[in-house]
């Protein structure tokens, strides 16, 4: 059963940094995209990063261009999303995703596996 579970999430003042951790289980994911998407309450699902398994090719929302990075470590099945520069209107729910395919996509349909989440608060 495939398992998808973040970490590092927290409550962090505006300016600071958060490391996000998603480890993914249960199969291998060669040739998968995988993505970073959050949620602030009352609000939808938005994309935030993806990446593709090779790590070569990346996309980023523009709301956070030059401030996050993902990146993975094919050996032990993980994603990060390095977070700088946080600031109050990133404050939501993030989720890690692994797409459908390997094409790195900003839409949420073409993920099919989903983790729980990790809450990410930054204090102004």
């Amino acid at each position: 059963q495939v398992q998808l579970v973040e970490s590092g999430g927290g409550l962090v003042q505006a300016g600071g940094s958060l490391r996000l951790s998603c480890a993914a289980s249960g199969r291998t994911f060669s040739n998968r995209a995988m993505g970073w998407f959050r949620q602030a309450p009352g609000k939808v699902r938005e994309f935030v990063a993806a990446v593709s398994w090779s790590g070569a090719s990346t996309k980023y929302a523009d709301s956070v261009k030059g401030r996050f990075t993902i990146s993975t470590d094919n050996a032990k099945n993980m994603v990060y999303l390095q977070m700088n520069s946080l600031k109050p209107e990133d404050t939501a729910a993030y989720y890690c995703a692994i797409a459908k395919a390997s094409m790195v996509v900003i839409t949420a349909y073409a993920y099919d596996y989903w983790g729980q989440g990790t809450q990410v608060t930054v204090s102004s």
